[in-house]
């Protein structure tokens, strides 16, 4: 974790170690798919129906497939949303990638799509490879929300009754009632985009950039006293190779993990693990937080960590 939040590792380490002591956490794949979305433009909406049309129409995929698929050894085209706009359609693109996060492979693939398209549909005007903003790159899109980007991971764990006594220092039902309060209500209130959660963009960042990267959750009872405790992240954008992974210091933090590069017998399984690894760092970060301030650490351990004992009002006298 590349932070300079002491109290961050320090406490996520010790949420690390409530899960273990229980079992571990365990993770599940849902989906694996790269997005881009180019705008095009007609000059008239009955025409971009047209086009619209044609994309989703089954008999015209494997022919799309093909030509998406030519520009890369692992990118393969999984889907294609068209979504239209008066005279402009914006084509949203998915593909597998591999083991890396992808968005240079699919722009090439997109690109080969849309020249093939200018063969039937000469007067489309290509605005942009990724001009549509119907991706969503980086940014907070209720389209990544249901649809999912990149990695779609779900994570779980059951915390033992007597492990959060010990451990987390507080207890089940307190947990649950602030679970309630912040991350539901408290998220609703603000008008969240599906980012129930407490921090998981610290717990994101901070992996994020020690290995690479490119810089919601439920909690309930469990056999009535235990902790059920899981994250669901539709939109986990990582790569074990290119970009920055092949940095001196974000490649040995791969390597720390055993998802260094791409997966020779595999491809693909080395990013889908480092998937997993980010949902289940901010499972614990989550327990983490949700914990401290259950228990009322919170303050104390940042004037502990993070802040200085000095008594600064004599020293500016």
């Amino acid at each position: 974790m590349a932070t300079t939040e002491r109290c961050l590792v320090a406490s996520t380490n010790r949420r690390y170690k409530a899960t273990h002591a229980c079992g571990g956490a365990s993770s599940v794949l849902l989906r694996d798919g790269m997005t881009r979305a180019p705008v095009v433009r007609f000059s008239s909406a009955k025409r971009a129906a047209q086009l619209k049309i044609y994309l989703e129409d089954p008999l015209n995929f494997d022919a799309l497939s093909l030509t998406f698929n030519k520009s890369s050894r692992f990118a393969r085209l999984q889907s294609i949303q068209p979504a239209i706009a008066g005279k402009n359609l914006y084509i949203r693109f998915c593909c597998s990638t591999g083991d890396a996060m992808g968005m240079n492979m699919v722009s090439k693939g997109v690109q080969n799509v849309l020249d093939f398209l200018l063969k039937d549909f000469p007067d489309m005007d290509v605005i942009g490879i990724s001009a549509g903003n119907y991706c969503s790159d980086k940014k907070a899109a209720a389209v990544n929300w249901i649809e999912g980007r990149g990695k779609s991971v779900v994570c779980e764990a059951v915390i033992k009754e007597e492990v959060v006594k010990k451990v987390l220092k507080t207890n089940v039902e307190a947990l649950v009632e602030l679970n309630m309060l912040k991350n539901l209500t408290g998220s609703a209130i603000a008008g969240a985009l599906g980012g129930f959660n407490a921090h998981a963009s610290n717990i994101v960042s901070a992996i994020y950039l020690a290995t690479g990267q490119d810089p919601a959750q439920n909690v309930d009872y469990h056999d009535g006293k235990d902790l059920h405790i899981s994250v669901t992240m539709p939109s986990i954008e990582v790569g074990t190779v290119g970009g920055g992974t092949q940095l001196a210091s974000q490649s040995a933090c791969l390597n720390l993990l055993g998802v260094e590069g791409a997966s020779k017998d595999s491809p693909g399984a080395n990013s889908r693990l480092l998937a997993t690894i980010v949902a289940g760092s901010v499972l614990a970060g989550e327990l983490s937080l949700m914990s401290a301030i259950a228990a009322g650490q919170l303050a104390k351990s940042h004037m502990k960590y993070n802040r200085s004992s000095k008594d600064i009002s004599k020293i500016v006298s």
